[in-house]
């Protein structure tokens, strides 16, 4: 047994010890969980404040519907909604230059408005819109760089697994979350699509030969309706009152059953065993980061340490822009090499007191979490979204670092104006939530 000092000894031991395991490979969790132990060994803290603090931090309503959500957004893609979205996105944008890169950030904004995650996302649209971007004369680098942004709007717009677990660490709204990412996703998804056709502009990448009339865009919509209608049930249902957003991804999970099975007859029991299969891993997974992270931050709580950090980081600067500016940019390198959730849990009970304290709503603060994750889902040695979208394009992880960097410098750019401009985030749950 040995004695610890003050918080700053603890805080060099629990950190010191967790940096040391992630660099010699111990997965984040069993990092998380070894570290506290050894802060609780060395204070003589009794046994039982590890399970119990796992316990409680897991015991959480909303966690529920993190595995839900991505069972919906796996039976959906199994169910062949991702493919009528993507008609109905190339009928209405397909004809510009570079329409199939238009299209395929399109796509991935209306499924993001039902999966909640950036990989299925990425899976869902492209596994058929690289190949088809490919078949058209576009870079395969590019081509897996446009699927792999586009499947960064699937934590942004909502809903959002990440916003889940940072409402429920933060303990804010889920809905107000939901409801905060709305106006940050859309231009996000816009500005995704001007991006991407000012690069093909540049690089002659051509659309459909043809401009689809009406009557072709009316019938695209007719076909994809069921697909359509699925965030609006989701998301209607949750703003308008009718259920939770725990419930909500159970009526996610259920639309997507029966609109798969019954409808578009694509769903198969070996598919529904496939998507059960994800969305238990993940589950699983995130249960036990969240648990394991409970115990970690309580440690931190009960020996002051957020406290000590927000003095040292408020002594290098007061003003709020700044003090954010700083934790953006922590954050986007932190996403280099840790998974968006496990940072969302340890970070938030370091980072929200001290934004808090210089006037940042926690509304905001998460919005500037969920983007700067995003950045995360294209930074290798992570880069979970690059991963995805490499074996379908065919090409190295160099091949497309390289193409994806003008797209990172792009998502910096809004961070920036998400941090500058805050009711762009709070607006609309300020005035949904009256």
């Amino acid at each position: 047994m040995f004695e610890l000092a003050g918080p700053g000894e603890i805080s060099l031991l629990l950190f010191g010890s967790f940096a040391v395991m992630l660099v010699i490979g111990v997965p984040i969790a069993h990092a998380l969980g070894a570290s506290t132990l050894l802060v609780i060994y060395a204070q003589d803290i009794p046994g039982v404040f590890m399970p119990q603090t796992a316990y409680n931090a897991t015991d959480q309503f909303p966690l529920m519907a993190v595995p839900f959500f991505v069972l919906a957004g796996y039976l959906m893609e199994f169910g062949g909604v991702s493919a009528r979205l993507i008609d109905f996105a190339r009928a209405l944008i397909g004809h510009v230059a570079g329409g199939f890169a238009c299209v395929t950030i399109l796509a991935c904004m209306f499924f993001s408005a039902m999966s909640g995650s950036g990989p299925a996302t990425v899976a869902a649209i492209g596994t058929i819109m690289i190949p088809a971007m490919i078949s058209h004369g576009y870079a395969r680098p590019f081509a897996g760089a446009v699927a792999s942004t586009g499947g960064t709007l699937g934590i942004m717009i909502p809903p959002s697994n990440p916003m889940i677990i940072y409402a429920v660490v933060a303990n804010v709204s889920v809905t107000q979350m939901f409801i905060a990412g709305i106006i940050p996703g859309l231009m996000l998804g816009a500005i995704l699509i001007v991006a991407s056709w000012w690069v093909c502009k540049r690089r002659d990448y051509e659309g459909d030969n043809e401009r689809a009339s009406l009557r072709q865009i009316l019938r695209a919509m007719r076909d994809a309706k069921w697909a359509l209608l699925a965030p609006v049930i989701i998301l209607g249902g949750i703003y308008g009152g009718v259920f939770t957003p725990t419930e909500a991804a159970i009526v996610a999970v259920n639309y997507a059953i029966l609109v798969g099975a019954l409808v578009y007859r694509r769903l198969t029991f070996a598919l529904f065993y496939r998507a059960v299969l994800h969305a238990v891993v993940v589950g699983g997974t995130v249960t036990i980061i969240v648990g394991l992270a409970g115990a970690f931050g309580r440690i931190l709580t009960q020996n002051e340490i957020p406290q000590m950090l927000s003095q040292q980081v408020l002594a290098i600067s007061d003003n709020w822009f700044v003090v954010l500016m700083m934790i953006n940019a922590a954050l986007i390198v932190i996403g280099t090499f840790m998974e968006t959730l496990a940072t969302i849990v340890l970070l938030t009970p370091l980072l929200l007191p001290i934004v808090v304290s210089l006037g940042v709503d926690p509304i905001q603060f998460g919005i500037l979490f969920v983007i700067t994750s995003e950045i995360g889902f294209l930074t290798p040695p992570l880069g979970a979204n690059l991963f995805v979208a490499m074996p379908i394009a065919r090409v190295s992880l160099e091949q497309i670092s390289r193409a994806v960097l003008f797209y990172i410098v792009v998502l910096c750019a809004m961070v920036v104006v998400l941090t500058a401009v805050p009711s762009l985030s709070t607006w609309l749950p300020t005035v949904m939530m009256r």
